[in-house]
């Protein structure tokens, strides 16, 4: 790599990095920020061509074990109903219609690459609808249908993307041979998530060692990507079923292991999420260089349409089979249309999509597939991503019951775990005999500090706020003791200014301190 290439690499890194620091401080959604500034830079800049086969085996298997790894495997499997109506019959009812819809519009194009370009844009990303959902307070249950769906439609997708193009290159479409490659291509991503998902916790408990397991962590989505892949299983599935597994285990872990997991998978997440969406707004020249032999209003007309077409399939797909339980069930309550309505319009398209397209061999209108796969990618996120919050607000579905619920539950939880630690804490002074004087001190430290994080829980269940409005007691311990670990530190500063004090000694007070404080902000 020449230093020119590498610097403009640099650049990009930088320059989305800092426009998402942005969009956090001014709480504007990041994703949404580093498109719309992709495509305003696009033409001033060199070509920034994405490399599919570096969206695929790079971008794609960290950022789907993070959500796998973070995501509720008891929520997911009560949703699982919903989950698979939208991650596998959503994305083939797209990949038909849409596919019929653009060999309709274009006649010139084959059926098989038609749908080739229904299953590229078939599956949706859930980021900038998940970040947006969370902070605006979305339903749990809603949360977990967009995130599961958005992990498993991808396999989907592929899969479909892989057989329709196969048809086009060969000349026929056989449903059967697709099906069984689809089932095949599940089931071994299956097989080898779970074998590998075993594996990996049979070592993770003889390791017990947090840098060493949050290294193995940083490995395990490219092996299991990887080694699905090359049997011709589905890499998406056995990256979701490993970081599904591993999350669900992590309890198991130590203490350190969990510190240390959290904080590499958000910088990694930030990061390639940063990357990845300047990347998609920085190929607006590339795509549109490659448009011939149409006339801009004919493009303009046909992106029009697929993009009406995709949202108008999720829409009536959602609300249908929203309804079809109650031909077989009972009593069965729909979601009501408010939640259909969030679930429908949150259909934004990522990165996949695209790179997906770009992977399309060379076929008859190669390049009018890209660009109106790129095209949809741009209006789903700009045009749905920018009204999404204003949605939620207008048709109020918010979880504030479900957070009162919340809070009461860990209140409940806070006070059992109290009376635990509070009878094995007697338990144990009783079998040492009758403490002396320090002794007795340190057990009463124990007591308050328990009473204490119970305390907490209780007041957050009230709002964090005492009577009339007033600071709470835990509220007031933290903000007095923040203001002390601050003159602490300056101390510490001062003693290694001083040269009083080595910096290795600074470090691991400094670390004390710190860890003490982000105790205080929990």
């Amino acid at each position: 790599m020449n230093p020119s290439t590498g610097l403009q690499l640099l650049l990009l890194a930088g320059g989305a990095v800092a426009l998402a620091a942005v969009a956090r401080r001014k709480g504007w959604p990041a994703p949404l920020l580093l498109v719309a500034a992709g495509l305003l830079v696009s033409p001033l800049v060199p070509a920034v061509r994405l490399d599919p086969e570096l969206v695929l085996y790079v971008f794609l298997p960290p950022l789907l074990y993070s959500a796998a790894f973070d995501s509720s495997y008891l929520r997911l499997r009560d949703a699982r109903g919903p989950v698979a109506l939208l991650s596998v019959g959503l994305v083939l009812f797209t990949t038909v219609v849409v596919g019929l819809v653009v060999h309709l519009m274009l006649p010139a194009v084959p059926l098989a690459a038609a749908f080739a370009l229904g299953a590229v844009i078939a599956p949706p990303d859930a980021v900038a609808a998940v970040a947006v959902g969370r902070r605006l307070g979305l339903p749990r249950r809603t949360l977990t249908i967009l995130i599961g769906e958005s992990l498993f439609n991808d396999a989907t997708a592929l899969t479909a993307y892989r057989v329709a193009i196969a048809a086009a290159v060969g000349g026929s479409i056989d449903l059967l041979e697709g099906g069984w490659q689809f089932l095949v291509a599940a089931a071994g991503g299956v097989l080898i998530g779970l074998a590998l998902a075993y594996a990996f916790a049979w070592l993770f408990r003889h390791t017990r060692d947090s840098l060493v397991e949050n290294t193995l962590m940083l490995l395990i989505p490219f092996a299991a990507y990887l080694a699905a892949e090359s049997v011709h299983a589905s890499g998406v599935i056995a990256v979701v079923i490993v970081g599904l597994h591993l999350g669900n285990q992590m309890h198991l872990r130590g203490f350190g292991t969990r510190l240390v997991s959290d904080s590499v998978w958000k910088v990694s997440d930030f990061f390639l999420e940063t990357i990845v969406f300047a990347l998609i707004g920085l190929q607006l020249v590339t795509v549109v260089e490659g448009i011939v032999g149409y006339s801009p209003w004919e493009v303009a007309l046909y992106a029009l349409v697929v993009f009406l077409v995709t949202v108008a399939v999720r829409f009536a797909w959602v609300f249908a089979a929203a309804h079809l339980p109650r031909l077989f069930r009972r009593g069965y309550e729909a979601p009501s249309p408010q939640q259909l309505t969030i679930v429908g319009w949150a259909g934004m398209r990522g990165v996949v999509s695209l790179a997906a397209a770009l992977l399309i061999p060379d076929i008859p209108d190669r390049e009018i597939l890209l660009f109106l796969t790129f095209t949809t990618v741009i209006s789903t996120l700009l045009v749905q991503g920018l009204t999404f919050p204003a949605l939620i607000r207008r048709l109020r579905v918010s979880s504030e019951q479900e957070l009162y619920e919340d809070r009461l539950a860990e209140a409940s939880a806070q006070q059992a775990a109290l009376e635990a630690g509070l009878a094995e804490l007697d338990r144990l002074v009783a079998a040492e005999g009758e403490p002396d004087e320090i002794q007795r001190q340190v057990i009463d430290q124990l007591r308050e500090k328990s009473w204490r994080r119970s305390l907490s829980a209780w007041e957050r269940l009230g709002g964090g706020t005492g009577h009339g409005g007033a600071e709470t007691p835990s509220a007031l311990y933290r903000r007095l003791r923040r203001d002390m670990l601050q003159a602490e530190r300056q101390v510490f500063v001062r003693l290694r200014d001083e040269r009083r004090l080595d910096d290795e000694v600074l470090r691991e007070v400094m670390a004390q301190l710190d860890f003490e404080e982000a105790i205080l902000e929990r």
